[in-house]
């Protein structure tokens, strides 16, 4: 029988250690909180000859979209359900896949289920495809006998982030167009119609008006040097990407998305409804809370976010409360770390993460809203003076002509 090893609280201080046999890590969980502990980390005691059988190979693969890895999940869960083999379950879902790299994983897939290997250490070898969360999961479902419910569950998660980020990009799509639009208009006028315009000011003995001069040194610098000012814009924009992707940048922009006024807190918000959401639905499945937040913050993007939590990761590795911790910070709402304290000390922490992560996805969807709403208008009104200033500026030599001849 396996052995595992676990760290647990005996009492409101007090830590012990010990190993413990059981068939699964659930099991484990149970035997556990039967001798009166609370169980802080469990990890299973592996011989050196399975942590090589353990060992992974990352193979490449093409495209594959996130929604199909869903569909799968929910495909997957239904046969299993109905009593399909996983093996069958696989081979039916990858006959009917029309994304041939999908098919090619799910063969792959099968052919290693059918050399003995289970349906956790399989995915393992598509980090690219399955996300530690993922994997985490099938094990855990695989432990618990309950895989069927872990697929469903998992389906039901990554649909949820799915429409997030829909609605998100359904909210930015009108402006983006509307921008873009806007842009070209005024490139339009400024290299097309401005240039026929400026002969005829050319030909005027008297000095041409203030904005007049001005749109003219733009027209005529865009002319002249457009092509300098995409090399300028394509380096900014690689600049800005390379120093993005180091550390120090990544923190930079962090830091710059926290303090933004007013889309700062609801970025704050959306990725704690993330953060929440992944550790409910690993907690919910029988994940040790260690194991459960090591797996969940890297889901996250902000890096000073992350920091925190993996500082309040350290506190209750070492016996100390996850909700005091994150209350300790300045940076985590009340509202959530109160929850969370009330979850830890009732034992529904899963039911205070969900809390928490409803009531921030509703504050995010409607702050996108209001957002888009907003926004609309405010581009419109930008474009306006944008365009006014121009059309003005070409029509004012005009009117003095006019003065002029009367």
């Amino acid at each position: 029988m396996p052995q595992y090893k676990y760290r647990a609280k005996k009492g409101p201080e007090d830590i012990v250690e010990g190993t413990i046999e059981a068939q699964s890590e659930p099991e484990a969980v149970e035997k556990i909180s039967e001798l009166g502990y609370l169980p802080i980390r469990i990890t299973l005691d592996e011989h050196p000859s399975e942590r090589q059988r353990s060992a992974v190979s990352h193979k490449p693969i093409g495209r594959i979209r996130s929604g199909e890895i869903t569909i799968f999940s929910r495909q997957l869960a239904s046969l299993l359900k109905a009593g399909v083999p996983i093996l069958n379950g696989l081979g039916i879902i990858a006959e009917q896949s029309e994304n041939v790299n999908l098919k090619r994983v799910l063969d792959d897939m099968g052919n290693s289920i059918k050399d003995g290997s289970t349906l956790s250490s399989t995915i393992m070898q598509y980090p690219k495809v399955f996300p530690p969360l993922y994997i985490a999961m099938i094990r855990t479902g695989e432990d618990s006998g309950a895989l069927p419910e872990v697929l469903l569950r998992i389906a039901e998660y990554r649909a949820k982030q799915e429409e997030m980020f829909s609605r998100f990009r359904m909210a930015m799509a009108y402006p983006i167009l509307m921008a873009m639009v806007g842009i070209g208009t005024v490139v339009f006028m400024l290299t097309f119609v401005m240039p026929r315009l400026m002969k005829l000011f050319v030909n005027m003995e008297q000095e041409l008006p203030l904005p007049t001069r001005i749109l003219i040194s733009i027209s005529q610098s865009l002319q002249k040097w457009w092509y300098w000012l995409i090399i300028i814009l394509l380096l900014a924009i690689a600049i800005i990407k390379r120093e993005a992707a180091t550390k120090a940048g990544k923190i930079s922009m962090s830091l710059l998305k926290l303090h933004m006024p007013i889309f700062g807190k609801v970025m704050i918000k959306a990725d704690l409804a993330c953060f929440s959401r992944t550790l409910e639905l690993l907690v919910k499945s029988g994940v040790t809370i260690l194991k459960a937040i090591d797996i969940a913050i890297p889901v996250l993007d902000n890096e000073i976010i992350k920091s925190q939590l993996r500082q309040s990761y350290k506190e209750l590795e070492q016996g100390g409360s996850f909700g005091r911790s994150l209350k300790k910070s300045k940076l985590f709402p009340i509202f959530m770390t109160n929850l969370i304290i009330v979850g830890e000390e009732s034992g529904k922490l899963d039911e205070a993460l969900a809390e928490v992560a409803d009531s921030y996805e509703r504050d995010t969807d409607e702050a996108m809203k209001v957002a888009a709403s907003l926004l609309e208008p405010l581009m419109i009104l930008v474009m306006g003076l944008i365009v006014g200033f121009i059309v003005v500026s070409m029509l004012l030599p005009v009117f003095e002509i006019n003065v002029m001849v009367k």
